[in-house]
């Protein structure tokens, strides 16, 4: 059997600019600044969900998007979010100009050029149709973190995210890089699994996983303990998962809600806290999606012995994204 951290890249990456760099341990105590870039509908949904989730953890919540209008609007209804009698702190919401844009310690870049029509999808993943155009938007948000030497997590979200990240190493530290995906497709496979109702998945709740890219080459596991594995239910898991954004556009709606919510404003808290999330991270060369959290030592991957055929589906999945990555 096999770990994920078995998983290597058939790429050269220079050793030496790999090293820890633990930005969310400089005090544990301090509320972080996160600043959401691109107020599209994932975005938005980031912003507002944020707001309440980021209660004890997230100090401001900075916007920007280019249309100041849409900006004006959600600073005026987001702030207007509170509990009951105003017992809870939530994080207040402030338009950013250009020039404040990296004076945070979380920047979320979530904006994208345009999203494939409603039908344009056909049966194929309509996130790789994004990655020119938003290829080029990110290389220049990268550029100007750089030139400014930032020191904080830069957080891709827009799609393709796994790819996107490629594209940000060209300009930082690979452990400033943290791509939101995988948060949602962990909430997709535990929406099927429940629905499936069957034995195979009744223990994904606890034991399941995902793995892999934000949409095609995904593996949805119905149970990472080897008692416990199916390797057929974690096919038709997997194909129910990947497809699920598919399936949201072929009703007439673009899935935009539970990726801002379960990827981005439930995730981001896990993160600053150094627990356990599903996202993408820095693996040996490819940023790759799985169970990590951020330690004073870097990236600290939940690491498990992994059953010989789920293992084999990951290396396929890894693989692919190795070389789609550097072809790209």
């Amino acid at each position: 059997m096999h770990k994920i951290t078995d998983l290597c890249s058939a790429y050269p990456y220079p050793k030496d600019h790999i090293s820890s760099y633990p930005w969310v341990m400089r005090d544990e105590t301090d509320l972080k600044r996160v600043h959401i870039i691109g107020l599209g509908d994932v975005g938005l949904n980031a912003a507002l969900g944020l707001r309440i989730t980021g209660a004890g953890s997230v100090s401001k919540i900075g916007i920007y998007d280019i249309d100041r209008k849409l900006c004006d609007r959600l600073e005026i209804e987001i702030n207007q979010i509170l509990s009951p009698l105003g017992k809870t702190v939530y994080p207040d919401v402030v338009i950013l100009e250009e020039e404040e844009l990296f004076d945070c310690d979380i920047f979320l870049f979530c904006a994208t050029k345009s999203v494939p029509p409603l039908g344009a999808e056909a049966h194929s993943d309509v996130r790789i149709a994004q990655f020119e155009a938003n290829r080029k938007i990110i290389a220049g948000y990268a550029k100007q973190a750089a030139d400014k030497e930032y020191k904080g997590l830069f957080g891709v979200v827009s799609d393709p995210l796994d790819l996107l990240c490629g594209v940000v190493l060209d300009y930082l530290h690979p452990d400033q890089i943290q791509g939101f995906g995988l948060g949602v497709m962990f909430a997709r496979a535990a929406y099927y699994a429940k629905r499936l109702a069957h034995t195979h998945y009744a223990v994904f709740p606890e034991n399941g996983r995902v793995y892999g890219p934000h949409g095609n080459g995904l593996v949805a596991v119905n149970s990472i303990l080897p008692e416990e594995y199916n390797d057929e239910a974690t096919a038709q898991l997997t194909r129910l998962t990947t497809n699920a954004n598919i399936s949201v556009r072929e009703i007439g709606y673009k899935p935009y809600i539970a990726p801002g919510v379960s990827s981005v404003a439930l995730t981001i808290p896990e993160v600053i806290a150094g627990s356990w999330n599903d996202s993408a991270r820095f693996l040996n060369g490819v940023f790759f999606g799985a169970r990590n959290r951020l330690t004073p030592a870097g990236t600290q991957w939940e690491d498990p012995l992994l059953p010989d055929e789920l293992f084999c589906r990951l290396r396929d999945s890894y693989l692919d994204l190795d070389r789609r990555t550097h072809e790209m």
